[in-house]
C-alpha cells in the first residue's frame, strides 16, 4: 500500500485571502504546500515571486515546496530558498547545466528537485536521477490551473518508477496538473508519491475532507 503525500497548490487560492488560506491549510492534513513560480518567459503566466514566498514562510507550518517555472532558473535559486523554499524544483528544459543547478540546489540545504513537461521522455533525466530528492512530471502543459490530466503520464510514472527501483534510489515522484478524487488511485498504482492538487482541493466545497479523501486511497502497487 502506498504511503503518499497530498501537496495542494497555491495557484488556486484566493490571492486575495492568501494569509488566511495558509493558516487555513495549516490545520488540514495536508503535507507541503506547493507553489508555483512562473516568468510569463518559460510558460505564458506569470504568477508569484520571493515576497509571497517569504510571506507564506512565516506563517506556514508545512514544508514550502516550490516549482520554479522560470528560465535560467540557476540565477534565483538561493533567493528562493531564503525566501523559504524547503524544495526547489527546476525544469530539466530550461536549464542549460541541469548537474550544477542540481547542486546549487543542494549546496542551499533545500531538497532537490527536477520537473519535465510533459512532451519531455523520462529517461532524459536519467543521468541526474542519483543526485535528485524528487522529480515532478507536469501532467499538464505547464503555465495555468484547471487543465485536464493528461493519461499518457500513467506510462511515464510507471518508467520512472522502474528505473529508480532498479537502481535502489530514494526519489519521490511527484505528479502535478489535473490530479482529482476522480483519478488519483491510478495516479497511484503507477508509482506516484506526491499528488499536487489545486482546484480539486481549494474549489472544494469541504477542502478537508477532499486532502483527507485523497491520503486515504490506498493503491496497491505491484512493487511495494
Amino acid at each position: 500500500m502506498s504511503k503518499h503525500l497530498i501537496a495542494p497548490s497555491f495557484l488556486s487560492c484566493d490571492f486575495g485571502r492568501t494569509n488566511e488560506e495558509v493558516k487555513y491549510y495549516n490545520q488540514s492534513n495536508a503535507d507541503w504546500y506547493h507553489l508555483d513560480v512562473m516568468d510569463g518567459r518559460f510558460v505564458p503566466n506569470i504568477s508569484f515571486g520571493f515576497p509571497i514566498i517569504s510571506s507564506i514562510k512565516k506563517l506556514a507550518t508545512k514544508p514550502l515546496d516550490v516549482h520554479l517555472m522560470i528560465v535560467e532558473p540557476e540565477k534565483y535559486i538561493s533567493q528562493f530558498r531564503d525566501a523559504g523554499a524547503d524544495n526547489i524544483s527546476i525544469h530539466a528544459e530550461a536549464s542549460h547545466h541541469l548537474h550544477r543547478a542540481i547542486y546549487q540546489i543542494k549546496e542551499t540545504g533545500a531538497k532537490a528537485g527536477v520537473a519535465l513537461n510533459p512532451s519531455s521522455p523520462v529517461q532524459s533525466i536519467f543521468d541526474v536521477l542519483e543526485d535528485l530528492d524528487l522529480v515532478c512530471l507536469m501532467s499538464v502543459n505547464p503555465g495555468f490551473g484547471g487543465q485536464k490530466f493528461i493519461y499518457r503520464t500513467l506510462q511515464k510514472i510507471k518508467d520512472l518508477k522502474a528505473e529508480i527501483i532498479s537502481r535502489n534510489l530514494d526519489v519521490l515522484i511527484e505528479i502535478d496538473g489535473g490530479v482529482g478524487l476522480e483519478n488519483a488511485e491510478v495516479i497511484l498504482q503507477a508509482g506516484a508519491d506526491v499528488l499536487v492538487a489545486g482546484n480539486a482541493v481549494f474549489k472544494s466545497t469541504n477542502p478537508y475532507q477532499t486532502i483527507d479523501q485523497l491520503k486515504a486511497i490506498e493503491a496497491v502497487r505491484s512493487f511495494d
